[in-house]
């Protein structure tokens, strides 16, 4: 029997919640499967860092360099400043295990409610390979005469030619197993930021050559954002650096019906990755057992697909496009018709039962 072991960080507010629907229906599928999942828990978030002034320490990472994957909840604590924890662990994760693709599959079940008119499961069907450990967020900058009227702020987008090329590489080979419209485009700014994005043009079509089965297209990202409103049919694979990937996905997750059922990766395809669902810890919601859990279960679902187990990722599935056809009247918190626990016990059930 086949064993991984698997890093939890519950985190802040509903975090711990939604974690412990997901994890109810990993083991579920792992036992119809025969493969075994281990996990361990490590108590990082806000009120660690409340209680201990540690947001995570080098003996942490060291010990979760032992592990097969990472699981999150939520990271976010009302009583501490904004940017913190979001640096302190997301962003430190990321870089120290060098989680370079960020992974956000934008899909739009039947039965959920999409903002846009006339658009349904067979249009809103991409995924956006965002840059993960390069570009604004590298933290490259700094601030001169800080607090003056004088006072000057830097912030560098930060390029290189390896991340570039490694970021499109990844996105060209998943849109060919992905097997779709295979259809990859870049996004970009080309016309403004004609530094960064020169690099990234230039590198993608390079790249492209050894891909001739891959259709190639490119749009700045102002336009992807229109044509996700009006044309999400038009998109497969989309690949974009740091920032862009950010906010594109964040629309995404609107299309696709919101926060709730948005599930995404960082991925390292040689090391460890990391998964959560999109949304914030929700501190408002903490303990009422409204939150939906389906976007944990997805993450869980997409951290089985990177492991290799892909038909428990595919039951895992089917069983949430049947709770969110047949049983969950809305999305959002408290609007489910279901508690949280409730929602991971249809998912785990159906699971159990091969759907």
């Amino acid at each position: 029997m086949k064993t991984y072991r698997i890093a939890v960080i519950p985190g802040d507010g509903t975090g711990p919640e939604v974690v412990a629907e997901g994890i109810k229906v990993l083991e579920t599928a792992a036992k119809k499967f025969n493969f075994a999942l281990n996990f361990t828990n490590y108590p990082l978030g806000g009120e660690h860092y409340k209680k201990t002034g540690e947001i995570i320490s080098d003996d942490t990472l060291t010990s979760l360099a032992r592990f097969d994957a990472m699981y999150l909840g939520a990271i976010g604590h009302p009583d501490v400043k904004p940017g913190i924890l979001e640096k302190g662990i997301l962003l430190r994760l990321r870089f120290h295990f060098d989680q370079y693709i960020n992974l956000r599959p934008v899909r739009l079940y039947e039965g959920v409610y999409t903002p846009l008119k006339d658009k349904g499961p067979k249009d809103i069907d991409f995924v956006v390979v965002r840059e993960n450990t390069e570009g604004l967020y590298a933290g490259a900058g700094g601030v001169l005469k800080f607090g003056t009227p004088d006072e000057v702020a830097i912030q560098e987008s930060i390029n290189t030619r390896k991340g570039v090329e490694r970021c499109i590489r990844y996105a060209f080979d998943y849109c060919r197993k992905r097997n779709q419209r295979k259809k990859l485009t870049l996004c970009g700014k080309t016309n403004v930021l004609t530094f960064a994005f020169d690099l990234w043009d230039r590198t993608f079509k390079e790249v492209a050559k050894e891909y001739p089965d891959i259709q190639t297209d490119y749009a700045h990202v102002d336009a992807i954002c229109m044509w996700m409103v009006k044309n999400p049919e038009w998109f497969d694979v989309i690949v974009t650096d740091n920032m862009f990937g950010d906010i594109i996905t964040d629309l995404g997750a609107m299309i696709q019906g919101g926060m709730g059922i948005a599930a995404g990766g960082n991925i390292n395809p040689h090391g460890l990755s990391m998964f959560e669902p999109i949304g914030g810890s929700a501190p408002k919601y903490t303990g009422k057992g409204v939150i939906n859990p389906i976007a944990a279960i997805s993450a869980g679902q997409l951290m089985l697909e990177t492991l290799g187990q892909d038909e428990a990722a595919a039951l895992i599935e089917k069983a949430v496009i049947k709770v969110l056809r047949e049983n969950i009247k809305d999305v959002a918190a408290g609007k489910m018709g279901y508690s949280t626990k409730e929602v991971g016990d249809l998912v785990a059930g159906l699971v159990e039962k091969g759907v």
